[in-house]
């Protein structure tokens, strides 16, 4: 039988008053995510290639908001995968003014949240994982899951403390390196890692610190890696509990790095061999 394609609803908006576009024009990232019942939340993906990355990981779409010049263009094939759901649009203008900011080439999709998963299920196969501690940026936070992604990473921990991987600017930083890599929340003591199997290493600057080349490390068969906050780095007590705590070497007398870019370092230094 030939497959049946059904034809989305294509609907002309003239004001962010229009039901069903409040998704994408007045809703804050705390509304999207929906903390009192989060298995109803919702996210804000952008362009076509990061939607395509999303539905590729089985992200269900819920609606459309895209400029009428790109229903033919750039958002075609967008539009014939994501089956019948509404297609909001209007002028390029129009849209800038609804949602504050011009659209990446033209289109944004809503889509629904997966059920947040454990961190047994998340860590099962992994060697190696990351932990991020209160890391609010949301720029740090897609470019440290485009990092994860790209150096071996093999799944990504969050303290309650850190910015919503999910968020618009983190989803379009990371090029949908968020929908790629498994992540889940962590509400444990990074001690409670242990108990599956891996060894913990604290990327932070003390006496007692030893190289991120040193041998010890490479050679752990599972390792996670805890990153710190933007300013502050690692609490001391996160530091105490680690196994292993562990410096970039630094030249020049520059005393270290922004977050993400000493994430790379160490996803490339203490990948598997």
């Amino acid at each position: 039988m030939p497959k049946i394609v059904l034809r989305m609803a294509i609907i002309e908006i003239s004001s962010m008053r229009f039901p069903g576009v409040e998704v994408f024009t007045s809703l804050t990232e705390a509304q999207l995510r929906n903390r009192l019942d989060p298995e109803k939340g919702v996210f804000i993906a952008e362009s076509p290639k990061v939607i395509n990355v999303a539905l590729n990981a089985g992200y269900e779409p819920i609606s459309l908001l895209c400029e009428r010049k790109h229903i033919t263009g750039d958002a075609a094939d967008i539009i014939a995968r994501c089956g019948d759901i509404p297609v909001y649009t209007g002028d390029r203008d129009l849209l800038a003014s609804l949602t504050g900011y011009t659209l990446t080439r033209g289109v944004l999709c809503a889509m629904r949240r997966k059920p947040h998963r454990s961190i047994e299920e998340v860590c099962h196969d992994a060697r190696r994982i990351v932990v991020i501690d209160g890391v609010v940026d949301t720029t740090n936070i897609g470019a440290i899951f485009r990092s994860a992604a790209a150096l071996g990473i093999d799944a990504v921990l969050l303290t309650p403390t850190s910015c919503d991987p999910l968020n618009r600017r983190a989803i379009r930083v990371s090029m949908g390196s968020v929908f790629l890599v498994p992540w889940t929340w962590l509400h444990e003591p990074i001690t409670a890692l242990n108990n599956i199997g891996f060894k913990t290493v604290a990327m932070a600057l003390t006496d007692d610190s030893v190289s991120i080349d040193d041998p010890t490390l490479v050679a752990e068969e599972r390792l996670a890696i805890v990153m710190g906050t933007e300013g502050d780095g690692l609490a001391h007590s996160t530091i105490a509990k680690a196994d292993y705590v562990a410096r970039i070497p630094m030249s020049h007398d520059v005393d270290s790095l922004n977050v993400a870019a000493a994430a790379a370092v160490a996803f490339w230094q203490l990948r598997t061999r």
